[in-house]
């Protein structure tokens, strides 16, 4: 296993300068965050732009990856999280166009997997988001595949807003539509697994790993504190949620140890990225670096 980042709260660093203080830290890998350059959605840890895609050649994508690892860092994946399945078609358009552009960039550049949400329209209920689904991820899952790329969707239900609500911004959370993903397109796709999506929603974590480890393509390393007081005052249909709380590795409610050890049983042995959201270690550079090394040495016992 490799110990890295997702560079999306470096916003306004340029990609070699983290890389820099990443390799003396000792992470290994970078999951690199691939928004549009010329900016769009922009929200939260979204809208990070580390590598242009456009027209991206064979030769600035090996010049980038030559470059990283000078610092002894090398890419887990390209990584865009934005809503596919969106109700305006002209954002659907804009959104989907770009994730064409990042799977081209990734196979030009010899980076295996591309990660994104499955998307969903909150409004529809569960079969019909599906029904869509395979319909308009269609050309994009052919797309990987020419491109001898891995899609990987990251297993979130993005509900936590109220444009958000009632049915989230992506699909791909439950067990349930797990199984539907990969009956309908088989390896073609994986999962980037995050553990804390699993606390929240009262998901078995080692028996989620259990099930659906040997399809991991990516796993990211995210904690997440369930506020009891919180939970108490809102319930869990709060909008918003207003009691699970984002953290740094080791700060929160998932169970290391039993992660690592489920992972290993099913044969992961790809990168382990850090997924910074913790709003205690935010507003600087400095503060979110201090977070990144507290999560490393929470985790770094376990990678071996």
């Amino acid at each position: 296993m490799k110990l890295g980042l997702l560079t999306a709260p470096f916003e306004d660093a340029d990609l070699m300068d983290v890389a820099a203080w990443a390799g003396s830290n000792g992470f290994s890998a970078f999951e690199v965050a691939c928004w549009p350059a010329s900016g769009g959605e922009k929200r939260r840890y979204a809208g990070t732009s580390h590598i242009n895609v456009d027209g991206l050649s064979a030769a600035e994508g090996g010049e980038i990856k030559s470059k990283l690892a000078d610092h002894g860092i090398e890419i887990s994946g390209l990584g865009y999280y934005p809503n596919p399945l969106h109700a305006d078609a002209d954002h659907r358009d804009a959104v989907i166009g770009h994730l064409m552009k990042i799977i081209t960039a990734a196979g030009v550049m010899d980076v295996p997997v591309v990660n994104t949400f499955l998307g969903g329209d909150r409004k529809l209920t569960l079969d019909e988001n599906w029904a869509r689904a395979t319909e308009i991820f269609a050309p994009i899952v052919d797309h990987a595949r020419a491109s001898g790329v891995q899609l990987c969707f990251e297993n979130c239900p993005m509900i936590f807003s109220n444009d958000e609500w009632p049915g989230g911004h992506n699909i791909a959370y439950s067990p349930k539509i797990w199984r539907r993903i990969f009956e309908h397109w088989g390896d073609s796709v994986g999962m980037n697994f995050d553990p804390s999506h699993l606390i929240w929603q009262f998901i078995d974590q080692t028996r989620f790993i259990r099930e659906f480890g040997a399809r991991m393509g990516h796993v990211h390393a995210k904690d997440v504190m369930i506020d009891r007081d919180g939970l108490y005052e809102n319930g869990v249909m709060s909008v918003g949620m207003g009691w699970q709380i984002p953290r740094l590795c080791g700060l929160g409610d998932v169970d290391w140890s039993g992660f690592f050890s489920g992972l290993y049983r099913e044969g992961y042995d790809g990168p382990i990225i850090i997924e910074h959201e913790d709003r205690l270690f935010e507003g600087t550079d400095e503060k979110v670096k201090r977070g990144f090394l507290l999560a490393r040495d929470v985790l770094q016992p376990f990678i071996k």
